[in-house]
């Protein structure tokens, strides 16, 4: 038979009101009243009801989490650490894999799916502000959640003024660390891999700046020779754009690329053409991706503080939720760190 509170009351001896405030992690429980019951839940193996807590707040207990990419490994590890955060608040994350298509992107954030989730965190490729704006008044037939009552939160450098908050890192600043260290280990050829012709306020455009402004301010040369343009960020993109730069006769002695995937593929040209890592040419990723440790020669990355954005992208979320958010939208920003492996420093 399944556990009541009223069991475990009985077994703390203390009442029912007392547990549900221990169990819904209320604030004015003693600590010594806390542990009472904690152990009295512990021994009697008692799990709370979700999915009725939920629905007595109006609530499924479910948020919907929409990535470009559920192969691409940053994502991936982004989902765990949202997914983790989630179960803290005892919510469950359903995933959607967009493929960074318009399309598919405007299905899930013109609500398809509002009568199942709580909130969104999307993560969008395509999308523009007209796009999201178009939330507004859109979806349901009377009866059915319309999209303007799932609250949304973004993720990614997408720059939209609009009212949704919004979890981004300084990628202008991230790439200038990169470049910043490459130019510290005697680097004075630095070829950036992750250039793009779409739009401006891309991520690859926001690495591209911070690649330029950090080569200006030393004096180091910046020509357009050094930058090699990709059709997406996965391995084969790095290793194509690798080659068409060396088969242009541009020699680099450095190359700060878009992402780790872009990074390997980088590295497994210079490896067929004779060139080694850290040697000859030193590279730098981005994103700290598992697949970076484990190469014959480790990648030196940017590695973006993904459980500070789950987190944030979570709280942001639960905090439109319960209607405790600004009307505005809020940037929130997370932090980021170098990590330095041997295709920058070599093995000592």
């Amino acid at each position: 038979m399944r556990v009541s509170l009223k069991d475990v009351a009985e077994r703390a001896g203390v009442s029912i009101k007392t547990v549900s405030n221990v169990v819904n992690k209320y604030q004015h429980v003693t600590p010594a009243m806390r542990a009472r019951v904690q152990q009295a839940i512990d021994e009697l193996g008692y799990r709370p009801n979700l999915t009725a807590r939920h629905l007595r707040k109006g609530r499924t207990g479910i948020i919907a989490l929409a990535v470009p990419e559920l192969q691409n490994p940053y994502f991936a590890e982004l989902a765990g650490a949202v997914i983790d955060a989630a179960a803290e608040h005892d919510f469950t994350v359903l995933l959607d894999h967009t493929r960074g298509e318009r399309e598919q992107e405007l299905l899930v954030s013109q609500g398809f799916r509002a009568h199942v989730i709580d909130g969104l965190i999307l993560s969008p490729l395509e999308l523009e502000a007209e796009d999201l704006r178009g939330r507004d008044g859109a979806g349901g037939n009377g009866s059915e959640p319309h999209n303007d009552d799932v609250p949304l939160v973004l993720l990614g450098e997408r720059e939209y003024d609009l009212p949704y908050d919004h979890i981004a890192i300084d990628n202008v600043a991230a790439a200038r660390v990169a470049v910043r260290h490459l130019i510290g280990r005697g680097r004075r050829t630095i070829a950036y891999l992750g250039a793009r012709t779409d739009s401006a306020n891309r991520p690859a455009h926001l690495r591209l700046q911070g690649w330029r402004a950090e080569l200006t301010e030393a004096g180091v040369p910046a020509p357009e020779s050094l930058v090699g343009p990709v059709g997406g960020w996965n391995r084969d993109d790095g290793a194509q754009a690798m080659a068409r730069m060396l088969d242009s006769g541009v020699r680099p002695d450095a190359v700060f690329a878009y992402n780790d995937l872009v990074a390997i593929g980088a590295m497994r040209v210079l490896h067929e053409r004779g060139l080694r890592v850290p040697w000859d040419v030193a590279v730098v990723g981005f994103d700290d991706i598992a697949e970076g440790q484990f190469g014959a020669v480790t990648l030196t990355t940017i590695a973006p503080d993904k459980q500070a954005i789950a987190r944030l992208a979570v709280s942001s979320l639960l905090r439109r939720l319960q209607g405790d958010g600004e009307v505005g939208g809020r940037t929130l920003t997370a932090e980021f760190r170098l990590v330095e492996r041997e295709s920058t420093l070599g093995r000592r």
